[in-house]
Parts: structure tokens; sequence; C-alpha cells
């Protein structure tokens, strides 16, 4: 086998189309979980993410994405989800829900819009209902879920694994 060598930087893997996921958060605690998952946007070539709020993300940690990654605040999300629906996205909730598909289970489509629960009280009932689907990240110790950016990283890098081009 040859030697390993380090590649920092290393370019990205060319899409041959623009990836048809939108995240979309609600008005987060930190602007760190926010900044956190605009980086993991960018590098999964998620060219949209929705926030509510006063979204101010740090250029420290969002690094690149800010000159990649749209970021559209709006005072609330609802109208938004909506429209994008009537546009053809199919609306996927990211939380611990009753009646919620583990994430390795479910089927994105391609046209899909990744709604992240808030950081500390998860997804409201009215967020719920907007759900075409619900996927959760499976755990397997303690504490008792992902940190909100941490699972919006995973669940955008399974969309990108079932949708890889």
């Amino acid at each position: 086998m040859p030697p390993f060598e380090h590649q920092r930087h290393k370019p990205p893997q060319e899409l041959l189309a623009p990836r048809e996921l939108i995240v979309a958060v609600p008005e987060m605690q930190s602007h760190v979980n926010l900044s956190r998952i605009l980086r993991a946007a960018g590098c999964c070539g998620v060219r949209q993410v929705l926030a509510e709020g006063n979204a101010r993300p740090d250029p420290k940690i969002a690094r690149d994405a800010l000159e990649v990654v749209q970021l559209k605040v709006h005072r609330s999300l609802t109208p938004a989800i909506q429209a994008l629906r009537e546009e053809g996205h199919t609306i996927v909730g990211l939380e611990q829900a009753t009646n919620s598909i583990p994430l390795p289970d479910y089927a994105f489509p391609q046209k899909s819009l990744l709604l992240v629960g808030h950081e500390r009280h998860g997804m409201s009932a009215d967020w719920l209902a907007l759900c075409d689907a619900v996927v959760e990240i499976p755990i397997y110790g303690r504490p008792h879920s992902f940190n909100a950016a941490t699972s919006a990283a995973i669940a955008m890098y399974e969309y990108c694994r079932q949708w890889p081009h």
C-alpha cells in the first residue's frame, strides 16, 4: 500500500446539478449552532439555509460557507416552508418524536427541506404538523440526543450519501 500524505483543503467533489436540499432552523439560542449548521451546509453543497428570528452567524465558525450558502432570515418560517412545499419540497423534520423514522432507514426525496428542531426546546407542535416525515438519529448512549448543529450535519451527510452527485 502506498504511504498516506496529508492533503489540506482538498478540492470538493463536483456536483452534476445543484443540491435540492434546503435546511431550515428556528431562532437558535446560540449563534455558534447556526454557524456550524452553515459550515456543514457549505461542505455538503447545500446552497440555502432558512433561519427564523435574529440570525447572526459567526464568520470565524461558518468560514467560507458564508460565500456559498445563502442565508435567508424570516420573522416566521411557516409561510416560507408552506411555499416550498407548494414548489414540490418534502418537509422532513429532524426530531425525536412518536412515529419518527430512524435516519438510516429514511429515503430522502431529492427535493427536500430539512427542518431542524430547536437546540433546547425541540420542535414545536406547529412545526411537527408541517412535516411530511420526521426522522431521528438513533442514540446508543448518553446524553439522550446530539447537539442541533451536529444532528443537522449528520442528516445533511445522509442526504448527500443518498444523492451523491
